[in-house]
């Protein structure tokens, strides 16, 4: 299962808005294709619900299915 942290997405410990989109339009989405995908819910500082919403919608146009959580107690939120 790939993974995506939003950890990875943070600049100084902060998720801001306009680095946070340059960096998701920078991703190659299709190395997601046919695969399932856990946006792990876990972060070192508070995430807005709107990040996981531009993942999800960026994902749901590749990934098999996708999850939401922790691996070991992980959610689906979206199966093509």
């Amino acid at each position: 299962m790939e993974k995506i942290e939003l950890d990875d997405f943070l600049v100084n410990g902060v998720l801001k808005e306009k680095d946070f989109r340059t960096k998701v339009e920078d991703i190659n989405w299709d190395k997601y294709l046919d695969q399932k995908v856990l946006i792990k819910g876990c972060t070192s500082a508070p995430v807005p619900i709107w990040s996981y919403l531009i993942i999800t919608a960026k994902l749901t146009d590749v990934a098999k299915i996708v999850y939401y959580g922790e691996p070991c107690s992980a959610v689906e939120i979206y199966k093509k």
